[in-house]
């Protein structure tokens, strides 16, 4: 277990968001944490879906009290600050919400997410007015932690399939920066006209933008671009299920070429020994 000291991770990590372009990836277990933590990179990010699919669970699947867990665990797997992606704070009510805020902070995270995205297909969206509310609420009961925990608002009109996703992203981010969102993040916004455009909308608080798929863009185009963290979402899960599935695929059909590309059992040995 790792037992840092979770005011200077959060001091860290608020840092990470004044100036310059991070990256910010997404592990989904204690090992998978530890080696990002190897291999250089200075703040990590939870993934809802990556950690239900551990899990045999599809996204969105995971109650508070297993997503509470996994938090205290990737936190505990490093010495890195770490941001929760929280959903929509796991709860439709805005006390429950409150509550399971306050309880996420009680983790050790450095920073959180609220989504507005409801899960419910009927209505996707949470109302501008119920979403603006619930970034509210959530900046509430941050400040009566007394800790440092940076929350991120989250626009999901790209991923929700609204009909006018960048100017509901736009309307909705400058309306959560309001309530008191530290950092700004529409996730399934690619284009160059479209990152641009939000983080010239909640300019001068950072914007997060995901990159989940190959992409013509570097870490340094997306930071002349203004971003200021990166994050990959469930693409390093992806990543590690396909090469699982490829070779189980053969290993069905009787071959063993989907090993050519295995990391080495020394290399991984190695990884995981004690310094």
């Amino acid at each position: 277990m790792n037992a840092p000291n979770f005011a200077a991770r959060r001091a860290a990590f608020r840092n990470l968001h004044e100036s310059g372009c991070f990256l910010i990836p997404n592990p989904w277990d204690s090992g998978s944490a530890h080696a990002l933590e190897k291999l250089g990179f200075k703040a990590l990010a939870t993934t809802s879906s990556g950690f239900a699919w551990s899990r045999a669970r599809p996204d969105n699947a995971m109650d508070v009290e297993a997503v509470l867990a996994h938090c205290r665990e990737i936190v505990e797997a490093t010495g890195l600050p770490v941001n929760a992606d929280f959903e929509d704070g796991h709860a439709r009510d805005i006390e429950g919400m409150k509550k399971n805020v306050r309880r996420c902070i009680e983790t050790g995270v450095a920073g959180l997410s609220i989504e507005d995205a409801t899960g419910d297909a009927s209505q996707p969206l949470y109302e501008l007015d119920e979403a603006v509310a619930r970034i509210r609420v959530a900046r509430e009961a941050i400040e009566a932690s007394g800790e440092d925990v940076m929350l991120i608002g989250r626009a999901e009109c790209f991923l929700t399939g609204h009909a006018d996703p960048l100017d509901e992203s736009l309307r909705r981010l400058k309306a959560y920066s309001q309530a008191g969102a530290d950092c700004l993040y529409a996730p399934g916004a690619r284009s160059r006209q479209q990152i641009t455009a939000i983080v010239q909308a909640v300019a001068p608080k950072p914007v997060n933008v995901l990159v989940g798929s190959p992409t013509e863009f570097t870490l340094a185009d997306l930071a002349a671009l203004g971003a200021r963290r990166v994050s990959v979402g469930s693409a390093l899960a992806g990543a590690a299920w396909g090469g699982f599935l490829r070779a189980a695929r053969g290993l069905a059909e009787g071959r063993f070429d989907g090993f050519a590309h295995n990391a080495t059992y020394p290399e991984l040995n190695n990884l995981f020994a004690k310094p």
